[in-house]
């Protein structure tokens, strides 16, 4: 159970660093326009905005790798940083789109359960 607890983390994990190559990076490119549905004209506008969305989608990633790199010393770190992936995700999902809770809110909370069941 704790193989897969750990498996289903570093994929939280690896979605977040994803996002914040999305949000940094691909934004006002083909790829993150395509994404996230959005036009050139917002994307430009909301550059900067996303930029710092994506720092803390990369905060994320990083507190979850560190849960992850602590073994069990790191469960308490894991459960704190899966916990604001779900918070963070339904709120995305009712503010936003539906689809974050999809994307982000389902699969965090998924681990979730994992890590505390394990």
């Amino acid at each position: 159970m704790i193989t897969i607890a750990n498996t289903a983390v570093a994929l939280v994990a690896v979605l977040h660093f994803g996002f914040l190559v999305l949000e940094m990076f691909l934004w006002t490119r083909p790829l993150g326009l395509r994404t996230f549905g959005i036009t050139p004209d917002f994307a430009r506008a909301s550059k900067a905005l996303a930029a710092n969305q994506g720092l803390y989608n990369g905060f994320v990633a990083t507190g979850l790798g560190w849960g992850f790199v602590l073994g069990d010393a790191g469960t308490s770190i894991k459960i704190f940083f899966l916990g604001c992936v779900v918070v963070a995700g339904v709120f995305g999902g009712f503010t936003a789109s539906r689809k974050i809770l999809w994307v982000q809110a389902l699969p965090g909370a998924a681990a979730l359960a994992l890590v505390l069941l394990g």
